[in-house]
């Protein structure tokens, strides 16, 4: 593992107790990082906290459920309460919903995507940017997928929420430009991870066909992408979409 340096730094991870957001805890805290969760499962955040080890005192946590902003507010409140400084903001939460057809797509499903993946994304960034802009100093990066940039057939709704989440990546980066928060955005393709348990076996199966590489993502691929973007050696991007594909997407 390279060294990267984020000591002394306090980074928010959305989801951050499975899959990409613990992957993504995990390498902040080997960088020297705190890092506070934002999840709305507080069983699993204690049980995630708990498999640290040593390091669990390095890890806060927060009940927040993103997609209402009411909740968001309160958990910007209860964060800066006893860490008032947030160097970082990982965007990570977010479901898949069903796999089907557009014309077969269940519209309450719909929206429950839109309001994880964007609204909530959209929340957090709203809460948080002002606190980051106060100080001058700031790293944001939103999770999105090859999806957004590809369109996945059968997942319309993920497809267009990380889409939109690329296209607000860009908006927020250039308002910020003249600070020196910087906001970049991820598109990993397939990472396997519990998020598979949302999706149909054939849908896994096409998402494989379309990597060059032949085979998925890793979490720890991904964090180190997300880690590096969240340093001080990140300057110079912003607004940015980092690929991170096996070659499935290369512009």
């Amino acid at each position: 593992m390279n060294q990267l340096d984020l000591n002394g730094r306090h980074a928010i991870v959305t989801g951050g107790a499975a899959g990409l957001g613990l992957a993504i805890t995990q390498r902040f805290l080997a960088s020297g990082a705190q890092v506070t969760w934002w999840d709305r499962d507080a069983a699993t955040m204690a049980s995630a906290q708990k498999a640290l080890g040593a390091l669990a005192g390095k890890v806060q946590t927060v009940v927040v459920d993103v997609s209402e902003h009411a909740s968001v507010v309160d958990a910007v409140r209860q964060t800066v309460a006893s860490r008032p400084v947030v160097d970082a903001l990982v965007n990570c939460a977010g479901i898949t919903g069903p796999n089907v057809k557009v014309w077969d797509y269940p519209p309450e499903q719909w929206l429950q995507v839109m309001q994880v993946n964007l609204n909530g994304l959209f929340y957090c960034c709203r809460e948080v940017v002002p606190l980051m802009r106060a100080r001058n100093a700031g790293r944001i990066v939103n999770i999105a997928s090859v999806a957004g940039k590809d369109g996945n057939p059968n997942a319309s709704a993920y497809s267009a929420s990380k889409a939109a989440v690329i296209a607000l990546t860009k908006s927020l980066g250039k308002e910020l430009a003249d600070t020196d928060v910087r906001v970049n955005c991820v598109t990993p393709a397939a990472v396997k991870t519990a998020i598979f348990d949302q999706m149909s076996p054939e849908h896994i199966a096409f998402m494989l066909s379309k990597i060059p590489m032949g085979r998925f993502g890793t979490p720890e691929e991904v964090a180190a992408m997300v880690a590096w973007l969240c340093t001080d050696d990140c300057s110079f991007s912003t607004g940015a979409v980092f690929d991170l594909s096996g070659g499935r997407s290369t512009y």
